[in-house]
């Protein structure tokens, strides 16, 4: 495995609060590591509850001008800033895959990916629309116009630094609302490096406000108790998740929650196997398997079970790990220590428990956080990884029958985020796409994720929806004016 350092373009290191870098109140900072090399790349502020305040404080006061701002004026800066991000595609996945392992062509597709966010939003903020009609009495007109949300607190993970800030800045910016954002302390370089080319498109003072720290908990308490803060929208762990929302709770605060996922991954007997084991490929070893719409649990029938997963063990086995900086690097580094203990964790769990180990298995003795691609088969329902997010490069098979059966299974689970059927039947393929209990289903797909598409879960994987149509409707409020009417009556 090759270890290298990637040139990086100069970084953003400070907050930004009001249309300014600034340093933390502290003057302190934290490291940022490289998850290959263990290196630290860079210094950032570490942003206190009073750096917080100033924060939301400056977000509120641009409220109300940014909120009478015309659709099209929001419409140039997010267009302006999705060219900008696509002429520095080679910048911003150097930072990305240095701060968090992404392997650089991977990363290079996450900046299309998230650029194309303020693209769909530039088009979405110029069609906000509304309703006029008349009441069944003929007595009143009823007037329906849509308005910002109001300031919003906005909370990204590491997994995916640019696209998961872009998917909510460019909400946001396209209904109006102004913004406190945190970015995830493991990887933030990335998401200044955002900030930064929003200021250069032309983003007021005081509508984005981005606050690093170590230390979240005292930063987004203080925006979640401040009364000014409206909304809130969080991607991250469904424990993480259930904390805002009963902070929501105390100020009444709109929320959307991307949460956690168990997403399974069916292939039936009739599937396309070719077509079926890409599709594992890209379900699970998106971001090293770090992703929550990461096929988590894969049930294959009885017929196929051996010979779908001798080709994925082969396909998986081939996958060449190392440094995301490296040409030709696969799979990088898992993000830190406790994601990577955590994997062997559950590997070793479920090996004691009877699972077989086709490939994989191990960690490579080499510096970084990485871990060999690995196919699991007769992983038994108690195992551990069937009830938790592997959130690595593990593929754990379980082997059925019916498609009852499978579809129980598939249902076993406190989330609903995204589940996977490969069948060539298109009557089964719409049956399990009505039974599974999940906010997203991939037919004959291992990629579901689309800006013109709504992402969400049910059940514990989340509220709301992002992207697509219905996104921006997240950070819109309805107002109802009812108009006396002269017109005569009947």
């Amino acid at each position: 495995m090759s270890i290298a350092t990637p040139v990086l373009p100069e970084l953003q290191t400070d907050l930004f609060i009001d249309g300014k870098w600034t340093l933390a109140s502290s003057e302190k900072q934290f490291g940022v590591e490289n998850p290959a090399t263990l290196e630290t790349i860079a210094y950032v502020a570490d942003g206190t509850p009073e750096d917080a305040q100033r924060a939301i404080e400056a977000a509120g006061a641009a409220q109300e001008s940014w909120g009478r701002t015309s659709p099209r004026f929001r419409a140039d800066i997010l267009r302006k800033a999705y060219e900008i991000i696509l002429s520095r595609t080679d910048d911003l996945a150097a930072i990305m895959t240095a701060e968090m392992g992404k392997p650089l062509a991977e990363a290079k597709g996450e900046v299309a990916y998230g650029a194309e966010f303020f693209r769909w939003f530039s088009e979405e903020a110029a069609r906000i629309d509304g309703d006029s009609t008349t009441t069944v009495d003929g007595n009143n007109r009823i007037l329906v116009t849509k308005e910002p949300v109001g300031p919003c607190v906005l909370v990204t993970p590491w997994n995916f630094p640019l696209a998961m800030g872009t998917r909510k800045i460019g909400t946001a910016i396209a209904a109006g609302c102004t913004m406190v954002f945190k970015p995830a302390e493991l990887a933030p370089l990335t998401s200044l490096a955002l900030a930064a080319i929003l200021h250069e498109a032309g983003l007021p003072a005081g509508v984005l406000n981005v606050v690093t720290t170590s230390n979240p908990s005292s930063v987004v308490s203080v925006w979640m108790s401040s009364g000014i803060a409206r909304k809130v929208s969080f991607t991250g762990s469904t424990e993480v998740g259930k904390i805002l929302l009963r902070q929501a709770a105390e100020n009444v605060m709109r929320s959307s929650m991307e949460l956690g996922g168990n997403a399974p991954f069916i292939v039936l007997k009739d599937a396309d196997l070719d077509r079926a084991v890409d599709g594992a490929i890209a379900a699970k070893m998106r971001n090293m398997g770090e992703a929550c719409t990461a096929a988590n649990r894969l049930y294959v029938q009885r017929g196929v079970a051996e010979e779908f997963s001798r080709r994925l063990a082969e396909r998986m086995d081939a996958l060449r790990v190392g440094d995301g900086a490296v040409p030709g690097t696969e799979v990088g580094p898992l993000i830190d220590q406790d994601g990577l203990d955590k994997v062997q964790q559950l590997v070793d769990d479920a090996v004691t428990r009877g699972a077989k180990v086709l490939t994989g298995g191990f960690r490579p003795q080499e510096p970084g956080y990485f871990y060999k691609p690995t196919v699991l088969v007769d992983v038994p329902a108690d195992a551990e990884m069937s009830r938790t997010e592997i959130f690595g490069p593990v593929a754990p098979i379980t082997v059925f029958d019916a498609e009852d059966e499978v579809i129980r299974m598939a249902n076993d689970t406190a989330w609903g985020l995204v589940g996977y059927v490969f069948t060539q039947d298109l009557d089964v393929a719409a049956r399990f796409s009505a039974e599974l209990e999940v906010g997203m289903v991939g037919v004959n797909t291992g990629v579901v994720s689309n800006p013109a598409a709504p992402f969400g879960g049910i059940k514990q994987s989340g509220i709301g929806r992002e992207g697509g149509r219905v996104g921006i409707e997240e950070f819109l409020e309805y107002k109802y004016t009812a108009i006396p009417t002269t017109a005569p009556k009947h």
